[in-house]
């Protein structure tokens, strides 16, 4: 009889690439990476502790981390802003693995805050002391505007503009100073004083001065003397 013959099967090449790309696949674990949410979580947690005595409305948006960052998992995550920076607008926020493995990385985030600002309620010229109908409070992105920009009238009412300014405009506190205790050439009093007595005498600033600044003074005499200067036009001078 004749022999009867098997059918044969030959694999196709394509089939059989896929296959073993397949058991690759099993047989190799995936590579082990940081998951993003905690990292973008304490973030949050830092910028919300960094705002959370910030007088205003705080909006606080964590950036993307990437998911092929390629750093292992981590089980103690730490953030931190870089020195000198603050909670405030655009920043860039550290996130340090301190165990199992050592890694840091950067995550950008952005603060926004909405609030009250004083503003100008006229033209200001230099060296104008500032009274409380010279401002006025408006309210915005406090984040847009310089970063010492002022909040509160008590923080400008009695300084002295450093510049001219103008109506409407945002005041922050480089725009201001302290003004003079004493202005050179008025006439001050001097107080000396020493254990058990205190002396007034009559004279003429020769320097101007801010309150607790040195200032010279020429009495009715003709003697000049130097002390500290007060506001209210007084020099104090302290005796042994």
């Amino acid at each position: 009889m004749p022999r009867s013959l098997a059918p044969s099967f030959t694999p196709h090449p394509g089939g059989l690439l896929a296959g073993l790309l397949a058991l690759l696949a099993i047989a190799t674990p995936a590579l082990a990476r940081q998951d993003p949410a905690p990292v973008r979580a304490e973030v949050g947690r830092l910028l919300k502790q960094q705002t959370r005595s910030t007088p205003g409305e705080v909006s606080i948006q964590v950036g993307e981390f990437a998911t092929d960052n390629a750093l292992a998992p981590c089980l103690q995550l730490e953030a931190f802003l870089p020195a000198g920076a603050r909670a405030w607008g655009r920043v860039s926020v550290g996130v340090r693995c301190l165990a199992p493995t050592a890694w840091s990385a950067w995550v950008p985030a952005e603060v926004r805050v909405r609030g009250a600002y004083l503003v100008t309620t006229g033209p200001l010229s230099a060296g104008q002391i500032v009274g409380p109908g010279d401002i006025r409070q408006e309210s915005g992105e406090l984040t847009a505007l310089a970063a010492d920009v002022l909040t509160d009238p008590t923080q400008a009412v009695g300084q002295a503009a450093k510049m001219p300014l103008a109506a409407s405009r945002p005041l922050a506190a480089s725009h201001l100073r302290m003004p003079p205790a004493v202005v050179q050439g008025q006439p001050v009093k001097v107080l000396s004083r020493g254990p058990g007595f205190q002396v007034a005498n009559d004279g003429v600033a020769l320097s101007t001065a801010g309150d607790g600044q040195g200032a010279q003074v020429r009495l009715a005499n003709g003697q000049v003397v130097r002390g500290t200067a007060r506001h209210g036009g007084i020099v104090e001078i302290t005796l042994p």
